[in-house]
């Protein structure tokens, strides 16, 4: 055992529970939040944090949870990550806003500099920094939009890219993220996307990755028009859709069809980028090169802070004071970013996602082998998926995940669930995970499996 200094103290990296989880100091914090929380912010497991470091939560009430969920992504680097605390607190010292469009900073400058640098392709580059995912994305709709002069927007089954209005267009999933909330901005339109675990046993054969993007071209000439496409936008794996990674090939021929029709092509790196999956970002696994590339989540260590990068002529087409925000860029989270961009190049971060996703793989395909309800391992680096299925068939179980989930969280392990049916386990430990907390994890996982089977 270990143990990371936190805020001071020393917070050892083991699992503990001394309390029904969640415990009776967080179920008082519940009890204060329904009285002033509004209804549709959920929350997965309520027991409140009160620090945070390594692979572990520590709760109101002295629990210590094994963290495979990072925030959805956002801690990466580490919760409190050393690097990241002490840029942070050396800006917040200094000054904590000024409005870059008003008296700009040079850490703006710095973390646009370091994602130029860091983004695939080797062309120049522009940045624009903003708040979320979501503003990232919907403000590359925007960039794409001005630079063609075109209206239509191509996403994909299964795809997320937010909660604003034009990216609930851009969502898949009703429930919970837009029944209810239309109607939605228009000219967007859904392909088809790879995915093989149900492509191939729909069709009975191997779906080739270039088959599957030949269904989405053939829809965009036939039902839209590509010279009416300004641009395509995915998710090089997908993040709420249930971590599909798409059939080898089907990437690279989306790329070469949006270059030959002018299509402006969209990587969403939101929720896979910052040395999640191995690699920097996700669309270097093909070597595909995207004229735009939105990030958020990992970014900077767990503050706000997204972006928008990409090829100087598309960037550069919109003009001055038409793209920003108050908040976008802001100095202290540009500070975070840097202190964790420091971190995922210098400190092994990299390397770290694939050993723990060779644990984690290996771990789900020895309950595949045990469990035939465990239907398919997915996934890369440190961005794992399990989707559960009903026996001797493809038909989701999301009951099954939901039983697996609620015995983790009382046994002091938060795993988060996803997926378009609700039956994928999505484990997105931060890379400062030890392998002892990893594989005491995943032994209480197979625990649940097999209370939940019995």
């Amino acid at each position: 055992m270990t143990a990371l200094e936190i805020g001071g103290e020393a917070l050892p990296q083991e699992r503990k529970v001394v309390t029904e989880i969640p415990g009776p100091k967080s179920r008082e914090l519940e009890s204060r939040r329904t009285a002033a929380v509004a209804t549709g912010v959920g929350s997965s497991l309520p027991a409140y944090v009160v620090a945070a470091g390594g692979g572990i939560l520590k709760d109101a009430d002295g629990n210590q949870i094994i963290d495979l969920g990072s925030g959805i992504a956002v801690t990466t680097a580490g919760n409190s990550n050393p690097k990241v605390v002490k840029a942070a607190t050396e800006q917040l010292e200094a000054f904590t806003h000024t409005c870059f469009m008003v008296n700009p900073y040079e850490s703006y400058v710095e973390v646009a500099e370091a994602l130029n640098r860091l983004t695939p392709g080797d062309h120049e580059k522009r940045t624009v920094l903003l708040n979320s995912g979501a503003e990232a994305v919907e403000n590359a709709v925007k960039i794409a939009r001005a630079h063609t002069g075109r209206d239509a927007v191509v996403v994909f089954d299964h795809a997320y890219h937010g909660r604003t209005n034009l990216t609930m267009a851009m969502t898949a999933k009703a429930h919970p993220y837009k029944a209810g909330f239309g109607p939605f901005a228009g000219e967007v339109y859904r392909a088809p996307m790879s995915y093989p675990f149900r492509d191939n046993d729909a069709a009975g054969t191997k779906v080739s990755g270039e088959d599957a993007a030949k269904r989405v071209i053939t829809m965009i000439e036939k039902q839209i028009g590509s010279e009416h496409v300004a641009a395509i936008v995915i998710e090089p794996i997908q993040g709420e859709g249930g971590f599909i990674v798409p059939a080898e090939g089907f990437l690279p021929a989306l790329v070469e069809f949006a270059r030959e029709n002018g299509i402006v092509f969209v990587a969403d790196e939101v929720q896979a980028g910052f040395a999640r999956t191995g690699k920097m970002f996700a669309s270097e696994w093909e070597g595909i090169v995207p004229d735009l590339i939105t990030t958020a989540k990992g970014i900077a260590g767990g503050l706000p802070l997204s972006a928008v990068t990409g090829r100087k002529e598309i960037m550069d087409s919109v003009g001055p004071g038409r793209l920003g925000g108050t908040y976008g860029g802001n100095p202290t989270a540009c500070a975070a970013a840097l202190g964790a961009i420091d971190a995922f190049e210098n400190d092994g971060l990299l390397e770290n996602a694939t050993h723990i996703g060779e644990i984690i793989t290996d771990r789900l395909v020895k309950l595949q082998a045990k469990f035939p309800e465990v239907g398919d391992v997915r996934g890369r680096g440190a961005m794992v998926a399990a989707e559960f299925v009903q026996r001797d068939s493809i038909e989701p179980n999301p009951e099954l995940v939901k039983k697996i989930v609620d015995h983790c969280a009382k046994n002091g392990v938060l795993v988060l669930s996803t997926g378009t049916f609700g039956n994928v386990l999505r484990f997105l430990p931060p890379l400062t995970i030890s392998d002892e907390l990893l594989n005491e994890a995943f032994d209480i996982i197979e625990e649940a499996l097999e209370s939940a089977l019995a």
